[in-house]
Order: C-alpha cells, then sequence, then structure tokens
C-alpha cells in the first residue's frame, strides 16, 4: 500500500476502481510527466450520492453535502491517475485543481465546496498536494451531479 493510499485509509478511504466513462474519453490521460484526469463525477459504487444544485433551502444539496461530494470526485480522479501511472508514490505534485459546482443563481460558496477536494488532495499528497485551483458555478453538470472534479498532476518515471 502506497504511503498515499495509507493517508487514505486513516481518513476511511480506499481508492476505488476507476469510474467508467460515461461518454466518448477516457478518465486519464498521461503526456510526458503530466497526468491530466477527465471531470470526475462522485459516484460511489457507480452512483451518485445526490444530484441537484447546490445552494441554501429545501429542495437544494447542501453546501456541506456537495463538500462531501467534492472529496469523492477527488478521490475518484486520484483512481484514475493510479489506472495510468500503477503507483501513487510516483504523484511528485498535484499541479492543478478545477471543480465545477452545479448552482443556484444565489449560490456563490463555490471555493468552499471545492474545498473538500482541495482538503482531501493535501492530506493524500503530503507537500505535494499543495496546488492551484479554480473553483466554477455553472448551470448544469452531467447527469445532474452537483460537482464534477478534475486534476492534473506531475509525476517520476
Amino acid at each position: 500500500m502506497s504511503t498515499v493510499e495509507q493517508r487514505l485509509s486513516e481518513l476511511g478511504h480506499t481508492v476505488p476502481e476507476v469510474a467508467a466513462p460515461v461518454a466518448a474519453y477516457v478518465p486519464a490521460v498521461q503526456h510526458g510527466d503530466m497526468v491530466f484526469t477527465s471531470g470526475q463525477l462522485p459516484f460511489v459504487d457507480g452512483k451518485l450520492p445526490a444530484t441537484g444544485k447546490v445552494g441554501e433551502g429545501e429542495g437544494l444539496v447542501s453546501p456541506d453535502e456537495a463538500k462531501k461530494m467534492a472529496e469523492l470526485c477527488a478521490l475518484n480522479a486520484i483512481a484514475a491517475v493510479k489506472s495510468v501511472v500503477g503507483d501513487l508514490e510516483k504523484v511528485v505534485r498535484v499541479v492543478k485543481v478545477v471543480g465545477f459546482v452545479a448552482s443556484d443563481p444565489a449560490f456563490t460558496g463555490q471555493p468552499g465546496v471545492v474545498n473538500g477536494a482541495s482538503e482531501l488532495l493535501g492530506t493524500a499528497f503530503g507537500d505535494a498536494g499543495v496546488h492551484a485551483r479554480s473553483a466554477v458555478g455553472v448551470a448544469a453538470l452531467p447527469m445532474d451531479t452537483p460537482v464534477e472534479v478534475e486534476i492534473t498532476v506531475a509525476v517520476r518515471d
């Protein structure tokens, strides 16, 4: 078990099998020393734990629940990276995280939601998990998921 997987285990997580693509793409691609993941949804055993827009109020996904879903997206992104490089110890830096939040028009807390992904990556990769990031509010996401996250990592041979 890699150090990354050990740290995740301490949080109660295991790296899942890579999620099957829902359209015409692959989960991750390596180019040189960089791995780029496709946008990862918060699948757990092939299902979304919740759907809908993020915001405050009845019928909306709460920001706290969405933050937990962003964490699941990051876990699935780690699985996508592992599917390409084999060993997570090869990751030398999480370079960039992009998080998309399907937002109610009044919701402006996208950075707090995407913190779920950033915090998990920081814990999993330690100093190498410190990254640049964008947190973007959008009108809708695939399959009505509240959150989608993609990452870019640098790896060594």
